[in-house]
């Protein structure tokens, strides 16, 4: 093949790896961001750790009116979406932060923290936890 059509069937190629991507979803298909971020809550930077056996757990967490998680850590990345309520975290470092309905963030790593329902609705909570096969989710 020469040079000439070389080039046709890469512009072809290129060409066509474009539309496809363009046409990833259908134009009625709504996207929005819920979370784009490199670092937690508090700023660290999220390292995914090299697990053996890399496991991803998609929990739906309801925490009533008055209640709390516990004070707990996490040893790997999670993400949480604030369905419903206002989410109150309590970080062993004393710092304390709120995130109320539709908000999102990265849970803090390695860091004892504690998610209190401060409201009179029940929070709810759909959380991402990037964890290890086997392994629990948190430790306590």
């Amino acid at each position: 093949m020469s040079l000439k059509n070389c080039r046709k069937v890469g512009l072809i190629v290129s060409l066509f790896i474009s539309i496809c991507a363009n046409a990833e979803y259908n134009k009625e298909i709504v996207l929005e961001q819920i979370i784009k971020t490199d670092t937690t809550s508090i700023g660290q930077k999220i390292i995914y750790p090299q697990f053996q056996n890399s496991e991803v757990t998609i929990l739906k967490v309801t925490i009533p009116p008055g209640k709390s998680t516990g004070w707990h850590k996490h040893n790997f990345p999670v993400f949480a979406y604030v369905q419903e309520g206002v989410l109150t975290v309590e970080i062993e470092n004393k710092k304390t932060m709120t995130f109320g309905t539709n908000s999102s963030f990265s849970e803090v790593i390695d860091l004892k923290h504690n998610g209190v329902n401060n409201g009179k609705v029940s929070v709810v909570l759909i959380a991402f936890f990037m964890g290890e096969k086997g392994k629990a989710l948190s430790i306590h």
